[in-house]
Formats: structure tokens, sequence, C-alpha cells
């Protein structure tokens, strides 16, 4: 998703490598350990509960499931399978890897649920707002703009067969800003857990997911931000156990002409930048790529439809409107308040 970071996390607030020093003979008491990198146009920070002296070759391992991740869906990179698909002026079937074919067969079922509030193909209408690969606009585009650029757009266009893919629409392209970091927390994730760590903290660009618990059995809490483009501010804190957590927020990348806000996060169906009053959605979910795409949906659904879905569905969601008059108002799905922590303990 196209947001800067709005997750805070407490676990890992001025951390350093913690060494509990132990009496002579005794085993070394855990500690937690930390590696950070660049990927996605954003950066990585990965906590673990382990041995110091593995760290480095854990970040090598890392960083090379993250190159392969960039690899294949990285719009930036002009050489990656996402880039040759949308450079495929054909309808016949590209083949692509199992990490792309993935996502967009979790991206074409999350179009489905959320009646096409989350929508991969709208890499042109992105593009046209300014908020995509080609750079920023300093005005909105005409309404004729919009409406050419969607008819190159929608999900129904695409066909996912296996590893192949295929679009009957031969200009149509794909961005998956909306969840690719998710994608990427959850490889990462995996990777630990393939290498028996059973205690970690995995974030990209603000989406994360978190497994097991911090020495001394201390669960991992995460501090969501307050949807504020001025400050840093904790607004809710969480402890979501085993899961991941995604939040989705407009009020950081937009742009403004003639006193007009206007949000990267686009309405597919519109073509145009959301207008309700959401201004931050966070999902608790088992998949950071599932959270990542819902959070994104449901701040283009708004708070009544996005309740009623989740709700339904037993999902783990907080949705903070912001009032005319400068305040929030916080809405939760009763599968979220499990997750929130007691004031007491904060």
């Amino acid at each position: 998703m196209q947001n800067h970071i709005v997750i805070k996390w407490l676990a890992l607030l001025g951390l350093a490598l913690v060494v509990s020093v132990g009496l002579s003979g005794c085993a070394p008491a855990p500690q937690i350990v930390k590696i950070e990198g660049a990927t996605m146009g954003t950066s990585y920070h990965i906590s673990w509960v382990g041995k110091a002296e593995d760290a480095a070759a854990m970040k090598a391992k890392v960083d090379a499931r993250l190159v392969a991740v960039n690899q294949s869906m990285s719009h930036w990179q002009p050489d990656s399978l996402i880039s040759q698909f949308n450079r495929l002026d054909s309808t016949e079937p590209m083949t692509i890897d199992p990490d792309f074919a993935t996502v967009m067969a979790e991206s074409i079922w999350l179009a489905e649920q959320t009646n096409g509030a989350l929508d991969v193909t709208i890499a042109p209408v992105i593009d046209l707002w300014g908020f995509g690969p080609d750079g920023h606009v300093e005005r909105a585009p005409s309404s004729k703009a919009i409406a050419t650029a969607q008819m190159l757009t929608g999900i129904d266009k695409l066909t996912l067969s296996n590893l192949r893919l295929s679009k009957s629409e031969p200009l149509l392209t794909l961005n998956l800003s909306a969840i690719a970091k998710g994608f990427g927390v959850d490889a990462v994730a995996d990777l630990l857990e393939q290498h028996d760590i059973g205690n970690y903290m995995v974030e990209i660009g603000g989406e994360l997911r978190v497994r097991g618990v911090k020495p001394a059995q201390q669960p991992w809490r995460i501090a969501v931000e307050r949807p504020d483009p001025e400050g840093r501010q904790v607004f809710e804190v969480i402890a979501p156990g085993n899961n991941a957590v995604a939040t989705s927020g407009d009020y950081r990348n937009f742009f403004e002409q003639d006193g007009v806000r206007f949000s990267h996060l686009i309405d597919p169906r519109s073509g145009s930048p959301i207008t309700n009053r959401v201004a931050s959605v966070t999902v608790i979910s088992p998949s950071s790529m599932r959270a990542d795409g819902f959070a994104t949906a449901f701040s283009v659904l708004g708070s009544k439809a996005s309740l009623a879905y989740a709700n339904s569905h037993g999902l783990a969601i907080m949705l903070i409107e912001k009032r005319r008059d400068g305040e929030f108002d916080t809405h939760y799905s009763e599968a979220f308040k499990p997750y929130l922590q007691d004031k007491k303990e904060q």
C-alpha cells in the first residue's frame, strides 16, 4: 500500500541489542536480535528472540528473499515480472513465478470480496493522479482523462491459471502497492519459521507480522499512530498475538489544489481519491498480505460498509474517522476488541 509508516512498535522503540548476563555457569538469558535494511522503496526491521551471532547469516537470507519478491512484483523495477507484464501488448498468457501468482490470486479474491474497492489494475488511474512511478502532478486530472484511464482497468480483464497470467485488454497494467509489502512481510516471516525462529516481529514499511513472545514472556505490543500529518503520537495500543497488522491512512501521502486535498487512496469505482471521513484503518489477520489489502479496501469503502463486512466475517478492524472539529471517532469490529490493551498496561 502506498502509505508512510503509520504503525510504531512499542516493542522496538529505542531497541538496542538486549543481553542479560547470567551467573557463571548458567545458560545465557534470551535476547532480542535485530536486523534492518532497505526494500520496496522503504525499510524493513526484524527482531527475534535468538542468538546474536546468527544475525548476519539471517540478514543475508532475508535480503535474498526480498530481492526475489522485488524481482517479481516491483513496478519500479524495469526488469521485474510485473513490469514485463505491464509492457506486454498482447492477450497471450505470460508465465509468472509462484510469488506473483499467490499475490494475484489474493488480489482477485479481495476484489470480489470488496465489490471492486480494491483493484490492482488501476495503475493508469494511479499514474494519472501522480501517485505512480512517473511522479507527482500539481493539478487534478479532468473527468474525461479519468474516464479514459478507467477504460484500461478492471479485475475482470485478468485471467490467472496456475502460473499463467493473461489480460483481455492488451494495455491493462498492474500496480500491487496495496498488497505487495504485506506479501513481503509474510515471505520473511515464513522464512524465519523455516529456520525454527518462533518468536519474532517482522515489519516492512509499516506492515508487520508477529509471533510468540519477547523475553520474560512479554507480548509484542503495537502502537497505532494518531492519523495526524503533523505528529507521531500514539493513538491506540494493541497486542495482536500470532497475527499480522496493517494500517492504511490518507493523511501523509496527498497533494492539495485550491484548498482541496487529494488522497493517494483511489476509489477504483470512481477513478478519484476517496472523499469519506476515514482517516485510518487497521486490520489484524493471520496474513499480512490479506491485512494489507483489506486495510486499503476498507479505506475506500468507508466505515459503515467496512464494519458490516468485518462483523459478518469475523474480521478484526479498527477505523478512525476525522470529525469536522478535528477530533476523531473510533470504530471497532467485535473481533478487534480482544486485541486492545488495557490503558493501565500502557
